[in-house]
């Protein structure tokens, strides 16, 4: 507070009038005014900060006033809240001040923006008023300059492959938008609209979030990869106020197609992933929204910086305040083959219906490929679709039937139908004829005769095709570190239901991955559990070990499927010996009953399940991209 010289007693004994010193204890009464001021500062809801603001006695400003500029002051620092601690009152000088401590934790994690600034405070009648300026906010503020917080985006890990190849990596892209300094006065509402009609995405989203933006903002509404941008696109943005098409980097896979659905896409954030974790993201950032690039964002992502800078419009560059450098992202290390994926994906392409094709390394359980289908809708259907196996299933059905007492050479029935309490299962339309009638349990699976393993069901408790499901990979959850379904397999509800499973129809339920397992199981002689992500740890669970005498008998009669069953269009793959089972699983569709088709194979350490949502036949329709998958592998 202004101090009276002491040669002035009689002001000082006789005129205390004549002073606008404050009586009593100065320093707490400022103090109390200063928190004051310091509790509407930190309020980051713009009205309510207003409100307490209006308690507030100014000496050259109203309260309305200093709200508004305030309001510019902070507006560009992207929602972040600041804490305001009081300090100590001084009147050492010629005017009052008491110390503000500010603290801004601009990175989630990193330490805050901290630094001291002071308010000075003039008495008047009794009570203390707050002398307004923008250096309160920051020391050395300009009367036009407002903080601005832009977010220094972090270099985003790699996705790796086998053997450290390179799935995902920065490549070059167009990012198209709305920049709202060159929109000037235009509506930006219209330009956004125009703008979202051009390139095909939802108008009134983009409108709102154009409209939301602060001035300075660049508003993305597609990125394309460099050299992708339709001609109609490029024509189109001379017209819309405030277009804009920025070069840009972004972590992409070798094509839009390989294998999108499992690695997923980074883009700018949503609405809803600001809403979740609005400490790590902010209106503007990119970062994996789907996929694996959205399940590893932080360790992809690292941790992006910020830099805080004093911005005005009369000066072309801000100053920096604070900055806090970005943290790159690590990288991630998938078991995927690029080769083996691309060649899947190739060999799906043409495929209308749902598809997939995965491969596994039979000796580590590595995914080298799990291809999607165009089909598929964008849909994780190799690691994740839940379909009836069909025949394929027939694999663990023998592993059951074998620990029930049966061998590759028993003695089964195969008549040409078979009624089970009212319900009639029969074969495959083309079934051979000659091989009707009692035949080798190893030609029962060959041949894929439905009703030899429907009339063996007695033979088997419950429990027991759940049982010898779980030791070749079905039916039993793991957490991959991905999207995986293992299937599954049910008590029985019924005999009908029970004779059903047996064929992979009833209840029983597999996906691509799962069913390369269980071959993969065989080929290997113990469970294998797949696993693509390879810091996660993925252990065996519980379940009756696969002996050595199971695995050969298996392995044998699936050889026998190729040379003298319905595998038999793999019997001139060069290399290895091949064993295969083909599969075809009936399904409501939309044209009445419908048939999935699948195949799974294995040679050498390479196991393969292909996957077709509507088909002939497991060999007709599955069969022959197997089969191609092999030759060129």
């Amino acid at each position: 507070m202004r101090r009276i010289s002491v040669a002035l007693p009689i002001c000082l004994l006789v005129l205390s009038g004549c002073s606008d010193d404050v009586a009593g204890d100065d320093s707490d009464e400022a103090k109390a005014v200063a928190g004051a001021l310091a509790t509407a500062l930190a309020e980051p809801d713009a009205d309510a900060r207003a409100d307490d603001l209006a308690g507030i006695a100014f000496s050259d400003e109203d309260a309305a006033a200093v709200a508004k500029r305030y309001a510019e002051i902070v507006d560009g620092m992207d929602g972040i809240a600041p804490t305001i601690e009081v300090g100590d009152f001084d009147d050492s000088k010629d005017f009052d001040t008491v110390g503000l401590t500010w603290s801004w934790p601009v990175v989630d994690g990193a330490d805050p923006w901290t630094y001291d600034t002071v308010v000075e405070l003039t008495p008047d009648h009794g009570d203390w008023k707050v002398v307004w300026r923008p250096g309160i906010v920051v020391e050395g503020l300009g009367k036009d300059e407002v903080l601005d917080a832009t977010t220094v985006p972090a270099k985003r890990g790699e996705i790796l492959g086998a053997e450290g190849s390179v799935l995902v990596t920065e490549r070059p892209v167009v990012r198209i938008g709305i920049d709202r300094v060159g929109l000037g006065k235009a509506d930006p509402a219209q330009a956004a609209r125009a703008m979202a009609e051009l390139v095909g995405i939802d108008a009134a989203s983009y409108v709102k979030t154009v409209k939301a933006s602060g001035d300075r903002a660049f508003v993305e509404a597609i990125t394309y990869r460099k050299g992708e941008v339709p001609a109609d696109v490029e024509a189109g943005l001379r017209d819309i106020d405030g277009a804009l098409a920025l070069a840009d980097d972004l972590a992409l896979a070798p094509t839009k197609e390989f294998a999108a659905p499992i690695l997923g896409r980074v883009g700018p954030v949503t609405a809803e992933m600001v809403k979740d974790d609005p400490e790590r993201y902010h209106v503007g950032d990119t970062a994996g929204i789907s996929g694996l690039e959205a399940r590893y964002d932080e360790q992809l992502g690292g941790t992006p910086g910020r830099v805080v800078e004093a911005v005005s419009p009369t000066r072309a560059r801000g100053r920096d305040l604070f900055r806090v450098d970005a943290v790159d992202g690590e990288p991630l290390e998938l078991t995927l083959d690029p080769h083996l994926q691309t060649e899947a994906e190739d060999l799906l392409a043409a495929i209308g219906p749902s598809s997939a094709l995965v491969a596994i390394r039979p000796s580590d359980g590595a995914v080298l490929a799990a291809a999607n289908g165009p089909g598929n809708g964008g849909q994780n259907f190799a690691t994740y679709g839940q379909f009836p196996p069909g025949s394929t299933m027939k694999i663990v059905s023998s592993l059951a039937l074998l620990r029930a007492g049966l061998t590759p050479d028993t003695t089964v029935s195969c008549p040409a139908t078979l009624d089970v309490d009212g319900k009639q299962f029969k074969n495959y339309s083309d079934y051979p004829s000659s091989a009707l009638g009692d035949i080798p349990l190893r030609t029962a699976l060959a041949q894929s005769c439905n009703t030899a393993f429907i009339g063996e069901r007695d033979q088997l408790d419950d429990d027991d095709l759940a049982d010898a499901a779980a030791s070749l990979g079905l039916g039993v959850d793991h957490d991959l570190g991905f999207p995986a379904y293992f299937g599954q397999v049910d008590p029985p509800a019924s005999e009908t239901e029970k004779a059903a499973d047996l064929i992979g129809q009833g209840t029983v339920l597999a996906s691509p991955m799962t069913m390369a397992a269980v071959i993969a199981s065989v080929q290997e002689g113990a469970l294998v559990v797949p696993r693509l992500v390879t810091q996660v740890d993925v252990a065996d669970h519980d379940s009756t070990p696969l002996t050595g005498k199971e695995a050969d008998q298996l392995r044998e009669m699936l050889r026998g499927v190729v040379t003298d069953g319905s595998g038999s269009l793999l019997l001139d793959v060069p290399g290895d010996p091949v064993i295969a089972k083909t599969g075809t699983a009936e399904f409501e569709g939309d044209d009445g009953v419908q048939t999935h088709a699948w195949m799974v194979a294995a040679q050498g350490d390479l196991a393969v399940a292909v996957f077709v949502g509507v088909g002939e036949s497991g060999s007709h329709t599955a069969g022959p991209i197997l089969e191609a998958f092999l030759r060129e592998n």
